[in-house]
């Protein structure tokens, strides 16, 4: 019988203090106001905020407002002129 042991990675991003990529802890996910997901928290190393874009759960009901926006866009009409002889 062996011991196993589990680390949980934490979600890295750029710390503009640290000028590198570190660690955040004190995750959570937020959703910003165009409906996409980022991750905010704090260095471990400076606590400087941190924000990441992009990644996360996605909910389904973001996903339903975005098909609906698609589905009720109305397609840009080209008009062509005649030309002139």
């Amino acid at each position: 019988m062996g011991l196993t042991i589990l680390k949980v990675m934490a979600t890295q991003a750029y710390c503009v203090k640290c000028k590198t990529k570190r660690d955040m802890k004190n995750e959570k996910q937020v959703t910003m106001k165009n409906g996409r997901n980022a991750t905010s928290g704090i260095c471990s190393v400076c606590g400087t905020k941190m924000f990441k874009i992009g990644g996360g759960a996605t909910s389904t009901k973001s996903k339903a407002k975005v098909a609906i926006k698609q589905a009720t866009k109305k397609k840009a009409r080209k008009t062509v002129k005649a030309k002139k002889k």
